[in-house]
């Protein structure tokens, strides 16, 4: 990495922490007095159109998005691979209102997680798998009821590019459960932002939307089914980006 991409990745990071600061701390006094929609305008979408302008102004990473023409006109459970921190900024910025799962230590954070507490995220408790698919099931029903695009990272956490790990079945079950499809989203942010690490790489990342998938029937095996559509389009689509899409190794599958 060169000294002046370095000082850039620098000052990328102080000007985003300190909008971050500041924008969450002015949203704790002035979101609470708003609707839920335009509350949600206020606080997410506005900043994660700062932090977006920031990538590609300091880091030089742009985005190239194919299949807009496929989102629905109702809000659906979107399910989308998670490689770095900017899908969460752009996917947020993208779909209005939107929630998704995060783990409930987050809202603890000083500001930062006051405001994320106002838009309604799926807060679970990640030590406990069974109650925290009750609560993705029971939140997230709740949201897609009132018109909130639900966003799901089926993989758990954040996988290195080039590797896809298990999906898991919450984001499908919940589909079936609320008559709605799925909205498969596909990209390859973590070849320019990785998982890990402060270097950035300038470059134009890949966001593919699919079609809306739909369950062939109810129960386990319908969401098993759909669930497995899902993972396969999934790796295709990444593969179709160049994407040496490879399976996760037995450490990492424990991690997810």
């Amino acid at each position: 990495m060169s000294i002046v991409q370095a000082i850039r990745i620098f000052f990328f990071y102080l000007l985003l922490g300190t909008s971050s600061l500041l924008w969450c701390s002015l949203s704790f006094f002035v979101a609470p007095f708003l609707p839920f929609h335009k509350r949600y305008r206020f606080i997410n979408v506005y900043w994660c159109r700062c932090a977006l302008w920031l990538t590609r102004v300091f880091l030089n990473i742009q985005v190239n998005v194919k299949g807009a023409e496929n989102v629905p006109e109702t809000p659906c459970v979107i399910v989308s691979n998670h490689q770095s921190t900017w899908e969460t900024f752009f996917l947020s910025a993208y779909f209005d209102p939107l929630s998704q799962v995060l783990k409930r230590e987050l809202l603890y954070v000083p500001f930062f997680g006051w405001a994320m507490a106002m838009l309604r995220p799926i807060a679970i408790d990640r030590g406990n798998p069974k109650a925290a698919l009750k609560v993705v099931a029971k939140k997230g029903d709740e949201l897609l009821k009132d018109r909130v695009w639900v966003l799901i990272f089926p993989e758990g956490t954040r996988v290195p590019y080039g590797q896809v790990g298990k999906f898991s079945r919450s984001g499908a079950a919940l589909a079936v459960n609320a008559e709605l499809p799925v909205l498969p989203i596909a990209h390859n942010a973590g070849k320019y932002w990785p998982k890990e690490g402060w270097q950035k790489k300038p470059g134009t990342i890949e966001l593919v939307i699919g079609e809306p998938m739909f369950a062939e029937g109810t129960g386990p095996r319908a969401i098993a089914a759909l669930n497995d559509r899902v993972q396969a389009w999934n790796e295709d689509t990444q593969r179709a980006m160049g994407s040496p899409v490879a399976p996760l190794s037995t450490n990492e599958k424990a991690a997810v």
